[in-house]
């Protein structure tokens, strides 16, 4: 089975850079504590790298 990633995001971006703001938005999350479940790759996994201060991930099974 394909791996996910379920990523809430958890921290604000008001005080946040520009690029960190633009990854948010890019990863698909529009409001706080929202929850998504992405695939798991690389692409993902580097956006999540650039703002992991602001994230929550878990593995989950698809």
């Amino acid at each position: 089975m394909a791996k996910k990633l379920k990523i809430t995001w958890v921290r604000s971006g008001i005080a946040a850079q520009q690029p960190h703001r633009r990854t948010i938005r890019a990863l698909g999350f529009h409001r706080l504590h929202e929850t998504l479940v992405k695939d798991d790759n690389e692409a993902i996994r580097g956006m999540i790298k650039a703002v992991d201060f602001m994230l929550r991930v878990e593995e989950v099974e698809a």
